[in-house]
Order: C-alpha cells, then sequence, then structure tokens
C-alpha cells in the first residue's frame, strides 16, 4: 500500500489505517472473538496497512492489550500505533471524566506503554480537550514526553480550531483526528482549513459513517442492545429512515463504479488529499480487505461532484455534544 506523510515532521503512515475501537468495545460483537481480531490485525499487515489507532478507553484498556498481543513475535517494529489519553481521571481512582493536567498526561502515557508492551508509543492524541486545563498545559508535558522518546509525536482528537493553533504554538501537532465522512462533513467548515494552514495532518475517524455507509445497517434491530448506535441521535426514530437515502446516492456511485459502497465513500475521503488518512475499523478480515481495495478506486470528477452533494444527516453525531469542538 502506498504511503503518506503526516504533519511538517513527516511521520509515514500507510495511505489508509486501521481503527481498532470495535474490536474491544462500543459496538455489538466487541470483546467475543480476540482471535478473529489479531487474524484482522496480521492481515492488515501483510496488505500493507501500518497505521493502528486504539485508545485507553477502549475497554478501558483492552484494546490496547489486545494490540499488544497482536504485535508481538517481531510485529512491533512494522506498526506504528496511536493511542488517546484524557478521558480516564487516573488521579481519581479511574473514573471516567476529561483530565487534561500535565500530570495526568504522565500517567496515562505510562500505562499505555504497559499496556502496549512497547517502549513507545508513536503518536499520541489528547482524546477529548478538558476546558479545566489549558492546552498549553497538556501540550507542555507531550513536549517534554517526546524529548524523552516516551512518545514520537502528539495529535489532537475533536478539538476547535483555537485550541489547535495555541497548542501548534508550543509544539507542532502531527494530526488532528475528527469524525469526518460523507456522513459528517463538520471539519470542513474551519478544522480542516486550519490544520492545512499550520501543515498539520488530518485523520478522519468512523469514515464509514459508523458503518452505516456500507449499506448493512437498515434497522436497530440488527445491533446489540448495548451497541452505542442506539442511543446515537442519526440511528435513532425517524432519523434512521430519512438517513437512509444517503446510502441510497452513495450506492448508485458505486454501482457504476463497480465498488462496494463503503469502498466508494473511503475514496471519496482519499480524493480530497494526501494529508487525509482514514481509519475504517473493521473486526473481520473481508470487510478489511475491502477496504484497502478502496484505495485504488477511482471516482471521476462528476461522481465526486455528486458525492460532495449529498445532503446532511439528520441528527446530532453525539447524543451529549458538548465535548466536541474546545
Amino acid at each position: 500500500m502506498k504511503k503518506t506523510t503526516l504533519g511538517t515532521e513527516k511521520f509515514e503512515v500507510s495511505r489508509l489505517g486501521l481503527g481498532c475501537m470495535g474490536m474491544s468495545a462500543f459496538y455489538t460483537g466487541a470483546g467475543q472473538d480476540d482471535a478473529g481480531s489479531i487474524r484482522t490485525l496480521h492481515r492488515a499487515i501483510d496488505l500493507g496497512v501500518t497505521f493502528f489507532d486504539t485508545a485507553e478507553i477502549y475497554g478501558p484498556y483492552a484494546n490496547e492489550e489486545l494490540l499488544a498481543r497482536a504485535f508481538a513475535d517481531g510485529r512491533r517494529d512494522k506498526v506504528v500505533i496511536a493511542t488517546k489519553f484524557g478521558t480516564i481521571l487516573h488521579r481519581q481512582n479511574d473514573e471516567r471524566g476529561l483530565d487534561g493536567s500535565a500530570e495526568n498526561v504522565r500517567l496515562s502515557v505510562e500505562g499505555s506503554l504497559k499496556r502496549l508492551q512497547t517502549d513507545r508509543i508513536d503518536l499520541y492524541y489528547q482524546h477529548r480537550m478538558d476546558p479545566g486545563t489549558p492546552i498549553e498545559e497538556t501540550v507542555g508535558a507531550l513536549k517534554e514526553l517526546i524529548e524523552e522518546g516516551k512518545i514520537l509525536h502528539y495529535g489532537l482528537s475533536e478539538a476547535a480550531p483555537e485550541t489547535i493553533r495555541r497548542a501548534n504554538a508550543v509544539h507542532p501537532v502531527t494530526a488532528v483526528q475528527t469524525e469526518y465522512s460523507l456522513w459528517t462533513r463538520d471539519p470542513e467548515e474551519a478544522v480542516l482549513p486550519t490544520v492545512r494552514e499550520l501543515g498539520i495532518g488530518f485523520v478522519p475517524y468512523s469514515p464509514l459513517g459508523r458503518g452505516f455507509l456500507t449499506g448493512t445497517i437498515r434497522s436497530l434491530d440488527e445491533l446489540s442492545p448495548d451497541d452505542f448506535r442506539r442511543f446515537n441521535p442519526r440511528f435513532e426514530g425517524d432519523n434512521l429512515e430519512a438517513n437512509i437515502r444517503i446510502v441510497e446516492q452513495v450506492d448508485a456511485v458505486a454501482r457504476e463504479a463497480g465498488a462496494t459502497a463503503g469502498q466508494v465513500a473511503l475514496a471519496w475521503l482519499l480524493a480530497k488529499g494526501e494529508d487525509i488518512v482514514p481509519i475504517p475499523g473493521t473486526r473481520r478480515v473481508e470487510n478489511l480487505e475491502q477496504n484497502v481495495e478502496a484505495v485504488d478506486v477511482q471516482l471521476s470528477p462528476e461522481q465526486l461532484e455528486r458525492l460532495d452533494a449529498v445532503a446532511a444527516p439528520v441528527g446530532d453525531r453525539y447524543a451529549d455534544m458538548t465535548p466536541l469542538n474546545r
């Protein structure tokens, strides 16, 4: 697979990454087949995927431990690992909450290094911004970790443009991670222009609209009772039915292109620029192989224009939007 670089420090990653959250948390089937997930992780390496995304909150902790098992036996040096901190209060009995303090950064990184069984984290994101801690304090601690070699690069997830600028002034931000897809176009307004102005890479999570853009989710009956999407406004009630129109438009382009709907959704993102590296998630080898093939799907200018014109979905992307864009 082709590679690209993120940020002014030229962090090299595969053109498409793999989001690992759903292997251990939040979605139907999470944590039920670690052996299958490890097969998928190994197959990803075989296909040229080098960029793997996890977080301490996924499980919590279980996903980082899963990656450690998968990348043992010499595989660690073939991959780059991104993990995240800031949504677990390590100073308060590991409760959930936002903490970007320097002390919590230190506690978080030591835990992740231990669980990942590695001597460095390639890309370390602040998962959500802490309104109680100046971003300068958080990035100051991250800069020290970079100087110590415990992390190689850092990033921000769901940060507002002004926060990105303030962080970058302390130490260059390598990547910003935000939800972005045909299902979520919000970053185009301010975040994407900001990161491009500053030379920061952009990593869209949920590039398949939490599975919706694959066309396989037509009813909540297909999801387990504790699946996060059951409580997501875009999947609730009449919103789900209204949003199916988006998939129908993607499907139409997919038929013309001889591809799947998911491949078209990823190809649309990849066409936005070499500085954009989507991280679709899956537990299954067959889905991974389909996603990787999206790198070779070429959409015509007319098809891209039609996809650009797809209407926004109905409903917020989270039930509580307050932790986003801070």
